[in-house]
């Protein structure tokens, strides 16, 4: 079940919200931990057992440490490698095992089959949550949760479960234990889900359709020029897609009462890559920062140790993408940017007009989406050449023209939609007693959009 579907829409949703607020104070944690496994189960039935048991095995391994923690430190610490151990080969064995085969396979010649296990949805996600949490409860930042429900619910919460945003436990510990929704907040979280429910429907999927008619184009017809402009309609397709999801996650929140903290900031805006990091999936950065490269010593330890550091980081935040050899060659084309940024680049672009350091961000930024989107690396590399003009095909054609202007209104509001200028025009133009009308005409076309909609992906499902 995705949040840009009717029925979550007309039926999940709704009873939901009447259920818990109909729920008295100590019993909507379990109302939130059976809908949120109900959720669950309507898309992974066969993984519910698995979610239960990351939570079982969590919520068991936090009391262990938390009762070792003073007394007895290095068994509290025997306990949490332990528990990264058993989430990291969970995560491991469902995500990555058939690709470690596949290179066994090619390296060695041998004809090992591969698992086919389905990926659990929202696994990677999940995982770095309850990861978090074992890992503060050892360090003493938060306190073993004792109530199973509770901590259940926390695993399992329906709003981010499946796509984000990256809830680290100690951000909504007080809220886990208590929580109250004004009708402030409540009305909060309402426009901020029609905005995302908005950003998906009616930006994402409908850009998505350019993308997917550029690139199904025959070799002949794709033009050097319809290649940027594929690249482009992706861009926006994943940043919409992805942002409009996490806008909706962030909504539910709200109106079950708790502040999940923001994901995207405008990323199109950056003017370096390291901006760009700073301000797209910031839960996600924000945890390998956290949990991975200060541990490893960060920048404490010298030129060469900093670097060795990120390229780790960056190369484990690709192959957190996905289980093939372009995710990690995608996450270490960013790191080995941000590290030329920090060891020069940064400087050279401060000398530059915004205009320039925006061009340069735009550039490195689309032939990353590259290696991003294509699996099989030499029809992505054959892409870059088209791209490139390397191909011999045409700079411009009459297919290109034809897609350009009649994606041109799609491609603007895109465009406007990515930049802060789109949270102006809402505050100009949309008059504070005109808002209510604003945020209906965006739910029902949305709505109206779904009744006859084929094409409605979900991008971050497969992560």
């Amino acid at each position: 079940m995705v949040f840009s579907s009717l029925l979550f829409l007309y039926l999940f949703l709704p009873i939901t919200l009447i259920l818990y607020f109909i729920s008295p104070a100590k019993g909507k944690n379990i109302v939130l931990l059976i809908v949120s496994l109900i959720f669950y189960a309507w898309g992974e039935p066969v993984y519910v057992g698995l979610i239960i048991f990351s939570s079982l095995a969590d919520y068991g391994y936090g009391l262990i440490i938390a009762k070792f923690q003073k007394s007895k430190r290095r068994a509290a610490k025997l306990v949490l490698i332990l528990s990264l151990v058993t989430n990291l080969a969970v995560l491991f064995f469902f995500k990555y095992v058939d690709f470690i085969i596949e290179n066994i396979n090619y390296v060695f010649g041998t004809e090992l089959a591969n698992l086919d296990l389905p990926l659990p949805i929202g696994i990677s996600f999940y995982t770095f949550q309850t990861m978090s949490y074992i890992i503060d409860v050892y360090r003493g930042k938060v306190k073993a949760q004792r109530n199973f429900i509770s901590f259940a619910m926390y695993v399992t919460l329906f709003p981010q479960l499946i796509a984000g945003p990256i809830v680290r436990y100690e951000w909504i510990e007080k809220e886990i234990a208590q929580r109250h929704v004004t009708f402030s907040l409540f009305s909060d979280g309402v426009k901020l889900f029609i905005i995302g429910l908005g950003k998906k429907v009616l930006i994402a999927n409908q850009i998505g359709l350019l993308w997917e008619e550029i690139q199904g184009l025959p070799s002949g017809e794709l033009s050097m020029a319809a290649a940027w402009l594929g690249i482009i309609a992706f861009s926006f397709q994943i940043y919409f897609d992805f942002s409009g999801y996490s806008d909706m996650a962030m909504g539910l929140g709200k109106m079950l009462g708790f502040q999940f903290p923001q994901n995207f900031n405008y990323p199109y805006i950056s003017r370096s890559i390291s901006e760009f990091w700073r301000r797209w999936h910031m839960t996600l950065g924000g945890w390998f920062r956290e949990y991975v490269y200060i541990p490893l010593g960060g920048n404490r330890k010298g030129k060469m140790r900093t670097s060795i550091n990120l390229l780790i980081v960056w190369m484990l935040t690709g192959f957190w993408h996905g289980a093939s050899w372009n995710f990690i060659i995608w996450g270490l084309y960013f790191g080995v940017l941000i590290l030329l940024e920090k060891v020069f680049l940064q400087k050279a672009l401060l000398k530059l007009h915004p205009i320039f350091q925006h061009l340069y961000f735009i550039f490195f930024i689309l032939v990353g989406w590259v290696f991003f989107l294509f699996d099989d690396l030499p029809v992505g590399l054959h892409y870059l050449v088209i791209m490139f003009g390397f191909s011999g095909q045409a700079v411009v054609n009459q297919t290109f023209l034809y897609l350009l202007l009649s994606n041109l209104i799609l491609l603007l509001m895109a465009l406007i939609g990515s930049i802060p200028l789109s949270r102006l025009v809402r505050r100009i133009v949309v008059l504070p007693f005109l808002q209510p009308l604003f945020y209906l005409i965006v739910f029902l076309f949305s709505s109206a959009y779904l009744v006859g909609a084929t094409y409605n992906p979900f991008l971050y499902f497969r992560f």
